[in-house]
């Protein structure tokens, strides 16, 4: 008898497989038998928070959708180094705390490679959302400092991001 199953079907037998290896199955343990033994495992009760976050890691899918980031890009008025000064705090101090609720990921100033002022900024974000809402409360743009700004949408396809 000839059996076929579908490559979903196969990616979660390999998957398991994988996963009743990590915690030291018996291989003549029969599947459902390594299901049952590995459910225990990741119970939040039975294994340290390090451990946890180290399994989660360890175990994700073996393909996955790339993810999405949104690339928001300013440009910057000439003399941003003179003008700047009484809105930086407020325009760092936004970055930092969306970057602390996780959505932005990183930000800073960007120029022509041997010009030492700023001809505006580069921020990712992890959705449209956050970025369009950056730039509505940016003191950076409220005063005069940006003069515009755009939001592409970024698949990372290698990378960590």
């Amino acid at each position: 008898m000839t059996m076929m199953m579908s490559f979903s079907q196969l990616l979660r037998r390999v998957s398991i497989v994988a996963v009743a290896t990590r915690l030291s199955v018996p291989h003549s343990t029969s599947l459902p038998a390594a299901v049952a033994a590995f459910t225990p495992a990741i119970s939040n009760t039975l294994l340290p928070t390090s451990t946890r976050r180290s399994f989660a890691r360890s175990t994700s899918p073996l393909f996955s959708s790339p993810p999405t980031r949104y690339l928001l890009t300013y440009d910057y008025i000439p003399d941003v180094l003179e003008k700047r000064g009484p809105f930086r705090e407020g325009h760092v101090g936004l970055a930092k705390d969306m970057i602390e609720k996780g959505t932005c990921v990183s930000g800073g100033p960007s120029a022509v490679p041997g010009e030492s002022v700023p001809n505006g900024a580069l921020f990712i974000f992890t959705t449209k959302d956050a970025a369009e809402s950056f730039v509505a409360e940016d003191p950076y743009v409220s005063n005069g400092i940006v003069t515009g700004h755009s939001i592409l949408e970024w698949t990372v396809v290698v990378g960590n991001n």
